[in-house]
């Protein structure tokens, strides 16, 4: 699409549009009024009676769960046993009041949402599509939101119970508190709760107008030139409702600074703690307003660091991180300099092809029917294994081989290949630069790109990868001694243990990965695949058998 020159031409185009963003707004309103109480009569009568049924078995399987575990000490495990029914109880509050207001914003957004997405360039039907997108997939969303939830509750949280209470290596201490150093930890969150959440707040609300006023002029300017991101047609009616709700933004950006404020000042326990100074605790509360200012300097462009001061709260902090802002202005610039210019290549090479984290999931399930499949046809998994998952849930062990075979498929063939990333299918190559910006996949890709190069140096043969494929399906992996009889064909007992090593990682974050709620719910749908398609096939196997022998 042209982008209009010249300030007539760019008011021309802003007047032209405004009559269609008015219209769609009015739309969109009238829809989400009427989808919203349905959406929110889902999600809060479903996850209430979720939260409430299960309350009691939280209550209790918590408690349970914490008195038995080794990994906290005797003198934590009493503080967070004396401190466990006030969140226990208030979990029902919280949480029904979060579904009413995620039910709300859900509701009201997404038809909202739909119906400027309906008059998007490669949409066909607009006037039909205004009127419909955004409603029945809505309720579908409010249904799956409280599938997942359910999930969550019933399953995910009693595996990080049961991962809590299981045995722990004799090489782990266990996480303690000293008795001696709690006098000065409850001193400090005395001083620091106080102190820092009216510093903070005082920050906060003085930093707003520029806010409000910045992210005015940066949307106004967008709009009426029909840049950035305004530069298609559907997103011009975004700028305006981007408009209108901004000052909602900056309410909110207000209300949970002042939120982390408090837990900011509470960390200052632990800087007590973990330095046994109750000084670099007091250092600690005036420093973490200094770094919120200038945390908000840089999110709104303003002056480089902070004027507030920032003493040393850390025994063996560097002298360059703790250094003055004299000559920390120089070094932001180089840095950011190095940032934006890597940033532009970047840009330039992977334009177009950022990986949403749906994507990802996307092909690790697609990954996994095939695997599965391939698993049935060789013998490593049987109809049994699909069956006990399929019918009576009871996944714990498939849900870890499968997707872990996958990963570890796609670990050997990135390890072969000359790639800096992950080979995920034949045309797509998951790098750094290209992968969901989002915290939880980095903490997943991260790791996996690290075992990939661990992989690569080990230089394997194909009868050593053929074995692995094999043991990380039947063998337990947990020990060296439960590979004694694999037939591994290397000797080589370091070898073996780095191996080892790798598919005991490979299997931790599958299981991390099986706690996420979306996991489930896909996780089930791909066996219930699989054990249809197991039916079909041995039903159309019969009848082969059947008619040869007529």
């Amino acid at each position: 699409m042209r982008v209009p020159v010249g300030f007539l031409a760019k008011l021309w185009s802003f007047v032209y549009f405004l009559p269609f963003f008015f219209l769609l707004l009015v739309l969109g309103l009238v829809k989400a009024s009427i989808i919203c109480p349905l959406v929110v009569g889902i999600i809060v009568i479903g996850n209430s009676a979720v939260i409430i049924g299960l309350w009691i078995a939280h209550f209790i399987w918590t408690f349970y769960c914490v008195a038995r575990t080794k990994r906290l000490g005797l003198v934590l495990k009493f503080v967070v046993l004396l401190l466990l029914p006030l969140p226990l109880v208030l979990w029902p509050v919280v949480g029904i009041a979060a579904s009413f207001l995620g039910g709300i914003g859900y509701g009201f957004f997404a038809p909202l949402l739909a119906t400027f997405e309906a008059v998007g360039e490669n949409v066909r039907d607009k006037f039909y599509h205004c009127f419909v997108d955004g409603c029945l997939p809505a309720i579908k969303g409010s249904c799956t939101v409280l599938r997942d939830f359910t999930d969550f509750c019933f399953h995910s949280y009693f595996s990080y119970m049961d991962e809590l209470s299981e045995k722990v290596p004799e090489d782990e201490k266990p996480m303690d508190v000293k008795l001696s150093r709690l006098p000065s930890c409850l001193l400090v969150i005395l001083i620091a709760v106080p102190v820092d959440v009216l510093l903070i707040t005082v920050v906060a609300l003085w930093k707003s107008p520029y806010m409000l006023f910045q992210g005015w002029k940066r949307l106004l300017e967008d709009l009426i030139g029909r840049e950035g991101p305004f530069l298609e047609t559907v997103c011009v009616p975004f700028a305006g409702l981007a408009i209108i709700l901004w000052p909602l933004a900056v309410v909110g950006s207000v209300i949970g600074a002042i939120i982390s404020s408090l837990f900011l000042g509470l960390y200052s326990a632990v800087i007590v703690h973990q330095e046994d100074s109750l000084l670099m605790g007091l250092a600690y509360v005036v420093a973490v307003v200094s770094l919120f200012d200038e945390y908000v300097n840089d999110l709104l462009y303003l002056s480089e660091g902070s004027c507030l001061p920032r003493p040393r709260y850390r025994k063996n902090m560097s002298s360059e991180t703790d250094d003055s802002n004299n000559g920390m202005k120089s070094r932001r610039e180089n840095s950011l300099e190095a940032k934006l210019s890597s940033e532009r290549s970047r840009t330039l090479k992977w334009s177009g092809c950022q990986y949403k984290p749906v994507h990802v999931w996307d092909w690790l399930f697609t990954s996994c029917e095939v695997t599965g499949r391939k698993l049935l046809h060789d013998g490593l998994i049987n109809i049994k294994d699909i069956e006990t998952c399929a019918m009576k849930g009871d996944c714990k062990k498939l849900s870890i081989k499968l997707p872990a075979w996958s990963l570890l498929q796609c670990l050997l063939a990135s390890a072969k290949s000359d790639s800096s990333g992950l080979i995920i299918s034949e045309d797509v190559e998951l790098t750094r630069y290209n992968a969901p910006r989002d915290k939880l996949f980095e903490w997943l890709i991260g790791p996996l790109l690290i075992m990939k190069e661990q992989i690569k140096k080990l230089q394997l043969d194909e009868n050593e990868e053929n074995c692995l494929r094999r043991l990380i399906i039947r063998s337990k992996n947990e020990n060296p001694e439960d590979w004694d009889d694999s037939g591994f064909p290397s000797n080589d007992h370091v070898r073996r243990a780095q191996l080892q090593g790798i598919i005991r990682r490979l299997e931790g974050i599958v299981t991390f990965m099986t706690h996420i709620p979306t996991f489930r719910r896909r996780f089930m749908n791909l066996v219930k695949l699989l054990y249809l398609g197991e039916i079909q096939a041995a039903a159309a196997a019969s009848s082969v058998t059947d008619w040869r022998a007529l």
